[in-house]
């Protein structure tokens, strides 16, 4: 019984996960698939550029939150199913995968062909819910180095490295701080083409932005 609870808790997880936040919006306000826009992605930064900043931060307000429940969901779900006959160990281990699920679901989404947004923002709200002050302290280190190059992609980096450092730090059971090291790994591949501009100096900066894209 507890497996397949489990199994059906992380299938939920995936799909919150995989649920195309950006994508939605910039169909809702200009009738685009953000696809096809800008990085070509449908992560927050990308609507800030092309659709706007409220739809941006919208957006990123909404991935975080998916990021959380697909986490909370999970543990709440298998202690009200399953008590604690689960196990401490087991239930930290169900509760990783519905982490690793919600954020692979984000940037390789069932319902665009397995595309998707980069994660930094689902990755961001899954670290809140195992560790919140883990989670404050690597949304800190992105809001600093933000603030001094204005690169998004860059603090999105930094920060996810740091988050590996405070998991460790606040002493957080293994299986979290694995995720933590699997998730940043899987963030700084995301970003590969921007380390690419970066590297070349073309990476744009905030307030810089795209051509607007035609109205519906």
């Amino acid at each position: 019984m507890a497996w397949v609870t489990g199994i059906g808790l992380l299938i939920v997880a995936y799909l919150l996960g995989a649920t195309p936040t950006g994508y939605l919006v910039a169909r809702a306000v200009k009738g685009i698939d953000i696809r096809e826009y800008g990085s070509g992605n449908t992560g927050a930064t990308n609507v800030f550029r092309v659709v706007g900043k409220g739809p941006g931060l919208a957006v990123f307000a909404i991935d975080l939150v998916k990021g959380w429940l697909a986490v909370t969901g999970v543990g709440w779900g298998i202690t009200l199913l399953v008590g604690d006959s689960v196990g401490a160990m087991a239930h930290a281990w169900w509760v990783t995968l519905a982490g690793l699920l919600a954020i692979v679901g984000h940037s390789r989404s069932i319902w665009l062909n397995w595309t998707g947004g980069k994660s930094a923002a689902t990755g961001l709200g899954v670290l809140l819910a195992m560790s919140w002050p883990a989670g404050l302290g690597a949304a800190g280190i992105f809001a600093i180095v933000l603030a001094a190059s204005r690169i998004v992609s860059l603090g999105s980096m930094i920060a996810a490295v740091g988050a590996v450092v405070l998991m460790v730090v606040t002493g957080q059971p293994i299986p979290y701080v694995l995720l933590t090291i699997a998730g940043s790994v899987y963030v700084i591949l995301r970003h590969r083409s921007n380390i690419q501009r970066l590297l070349a100096g073309t990476e744009p900066r905030v307030g810089s932005r795209p051509a607007a894209p035609p109205s519906p």
